[in-house]
């Protein structure tokens, strides 16, 4: 048989296709970038990072483009791909991505920072700047790992149960305001039906898993997965016996926080004392 050839030639990965579309389309209609931004709505420079790969906007975007071209549904749907896309996360987390978003629940404790899925956009941006990204690798992380939120959105979302050691929400933010907002969030959040949020105070002591943030993803079927990560580095971990020896441990820090109604009034306090301290 003759080998397969390309229909198109465009790209088969998600996010570069999906700008290619966006280029191919407004070139099409003979838009300029602001003519295209004048008729949206929205600024022009949004368009030309979309363009460019730096972001994908959000959904509400891409159906006002949709309508735009008069392509009903095909740059949602490219929308999708790309924000679903694993190669959008450094390789390291790829495979720890892909399985998360198949996730039927999650479970997480947290040692000195929000969960990913639970951090607002300033707080992330600041996370991974603290850890050497920059320039558009950092924009296109931020949007990311933000992007993940939207798992425990919209309809039929999975459980997530988060423990948060105190120190969690001791260590602050340099933006006082944006701290603010990332602690009204995590206070928000813990309001959903399917979020339950823990606090382990300080005066729980020492427990097995002192210094190792944690996170478990039981899956379709029914198997269950577990990413451990401490400062040195972190690990997908598919054995079972090991993933139940860290489920033992998450349990016995569980039985020593915080339950979820006391944690959301140890949350709410620590907001309204960074209220009540003056801005710098």
């Amino acid at each position: 048989m003759p080998p397969r050839r390309a229909v198109t030639g465009r790209s088969q990965e998600p996010r570069q296709r999906y700008a290619e579309e966006l280029r191919l389309l407004r070139a099409q209609k003979g838009d300029s970038l602001r003519q295209l931004g004048d008729a949206l709505g929205w600024d022009w420079s949004l368009f030309g990072k979309m363009e460019s790969g730096q972001t994908i906007g959000g959904p509400e975007v891409a159906e006002a483009l949709d309508q735009h071209y008069g392509t009903p549904g095909l740059l949602l749907t490219l929308w999708e791909l790309a924000a679903a896309d694993p190669t959008q996360f450094r390789e390291r987390y790829r495979r720890y991505m892909t399985l998360e978003r198949g996730a039927v629940g999650l479970w997480q404790y947290s040692v000195s920072r929000p969960p990913g899925l639970l951090q607002t956009d300033e707080y992330a941006r600041d996370a991974l700047a603290g850890g050497g990204l920059s320039g558009q690798e950092l924009n296109q992380q931020v949007e990311a790992r933000t992007g993940r939120r939207k798992l425990l959105e919209g309809d039929g979302p999975p459980p997530f149960r988060a423990i948060l050691s105190e120190t969690v929400l001791r260590t602050s933010l340099r933006d006082a305001r944006a701290w603010r907002e990332q602690l009204a969030h995590l206070a928000e959040t813990s309001k959903r039906s399917n979020i339950a949020l823990q606090v382990l105070p300080f005066s729980a002591g020492p427990h097995g898993l002192t210094g190792t943030d944690v996170m478990f993803l039981r899956l379709p079927d029914g198997h269950t997965v577990a990413y451990a990560e401490t400062d040195v580095g972190g690990e997908l971990i598919e054995e079972t016996g090991r993933v139940e020896r860290l489920h033992r441990a998450y349990d016995a820090v569980r039985d020593m926080a915080l339950p979820p109604a006391e944690s959301r009034k140890f949350i709410t306090r620590m907001l309204e004392e960074a209220s009540c301290e003056p801005s710098t």
